[in-house]
């Protein structure tokens, strides 16, 4: 039986970083190097897997129960963030964590604080892996994936254990908005399912941001310098303009909980031309709604100020909150929160500040809320996960299996 902390480790060597720029689905080739180990290792378990042309593994227990009983699905996504490099991952493990700083040693000077972190220090005594400081780890959701696959070795190793037919699938793409846009729910089998894709430890989660993506293109006017008086249309600042026109501390260093921002994620440009890109999150529908008209607005002023044509914003639709499909169906919340507290976890029942493909599928009619898979700071050289946050999710996902087999 493979050790859940080797699995992970197995994982996160393979680059898996999704790409925001590609049309294909998926949208990188490398993604597919960890599904088709997935679905391999699935396989040799003498698990039915299968690997389709979009990207999505998906597999299937079968119920070894007399009765029927509600069929429960998992899902993880296999690809890293294009915020950071996801390549060449070098791990550290640091067993019984003593509450120091942690020196990540790929880059002089790099440390991983609780002075600047102060959650470190609730995990004393544990083992964390972290980065070495030049990559990202990937626990953010490959500690999912691993502790999905986990839980399905354990019941392959344990036929006795009863239960009902257990459905499992791996996405890719999830990072940049498109993990379930083709995924087949029929197909899938599931009539609940679980994202082990949360942070910390009791995280339970079926409420997430309304999401939007926005490019700011401007087009400006080159003339020498020495002779541009009244005549050059400086893009890049045009662009500035434009950033500085949205509000000051509406920004994700200064929100939390139900508040949403604008997040500017990348900027080029020259005199000539000028391009920011964003993305718009908001929990409330109409706020979400009026975030995507006054980018519109500032738009319409700026081109009022230097002529039609200048300033264009495109705006395109990512996910919505997935409350409102999930909340009818408010047992598998208690549930959830039943098979934590039987791990000797504590739910902590929050919205998410990002998103999830549990949103887009519970949209889809497979009610989907997101389980705590362990990690923290995800998307950059800062992260980290517990071990015995991993070891709980993998706990909590048979505690699940159990509780739906006696529906």
């Amino acid at each position: 039986m493979e050790k859940l902390l080797d699995r992970f480790l197995r994982y996160v060597a393979v680059d898996t970083q999704s790409d925001e720029n590609s049309e294909s689905q998926p949208s990188s080739a490398r993604q597919l190097d960890l599904l088709r180990m997935l679905r391999d290792e699935l396989l040799a378990m003498g698990v039915d897997a299968t690997l389709d042309e979009f990207g999505y593994v998906m597999a299937a227990l079968p119920s070894n129960l007399d009765v029927p009983v509600p069929a429960v699905g998992f899902i993880a996504h296999v690809d890293t963030s294009p915020d950071a490099s996801g390549a060449g991952v070098k791990p550290q493990i640091i067993r019984n964590y003593d509450g120091a700083p942690i020196a990540l040693k790929g880059v002089e000077g790099l440390f991983l604080s609780p002075s600047e972190f102060p959650e470190l220090l609730a995990h004393k005594g544990e083992t964390l892996i972290t980065t070495d400081g030049t990559t990202l780890l990937g626990a953010d959701d490959k500690a999912g994936v691993a502790e999905i696959m986990d839980a399905v070795q354990y019941l392959v190793l344990h036929p006795e254990v009863k239960h009902g037919k257990i459905c499992i699938g791996f996405t890719p793409d999830e990072e940049i908005g498109r993990g379930v846009v083709k995924f087949d729910v029929a197909r899938f089998g599931a009539d609940y399912a679980y994202t082990m894709d949360g942070g910390d430890v009791g995280e339970l989660e079926f409420e997430n941001f309304n999401a939007a993506a926005a490019t700011l293109r401007v087009q400006g006017l080159n003339v020498h310098p020495g002779y541009a008086k009244g005549k050059m249309k400086n893009a890049m600042r045009i662009a500035m303009e434009f950033n500085e026109l949205l509000p000051a501390f509406e920004k994700p260093e200064y929100t939390e909980g139900y508040e949403g921002f604008y997040h500017l994620i990348g900027m080029k440009g020259s005199v000539e031309d000028a391009e920011l890109t964003y993305i718009v999150r908001d929990h409330s529908l109409p706020r979400y709604e009026a975030r995507k008209a006054f980018m519109t607005r500032c738009a319409d002023f700026l081109n009022a100020k230097y002529g039609e044509g200048t300033v264009s914003v495109e705006l395109r639709h990512q996910y919505y909150n997935m409350r409102e499909q999930v909340e009818p169906h408010y047992h598998i919340i208690d549930t959830a929160m039943e098979a934590m507290r039987l791990a000797g976890v504590e739910p902590k029942v929050q919205p998410i500040r990002g998103g999830t493909d549990g949103a887009n599928l519970s949209f889809k009619g497979l009610p989907c809320p997101n389980i705590f898979a362990g990690g923290l700071n995800f998307h950059g050289k800062m992260e980290w996960v517990s071990l015995e946050n991993m070891e709980k999710a993998s706990a909590v996902i048979l505690n699940l299996i159990a509780l739906f087999s006696k529906a």
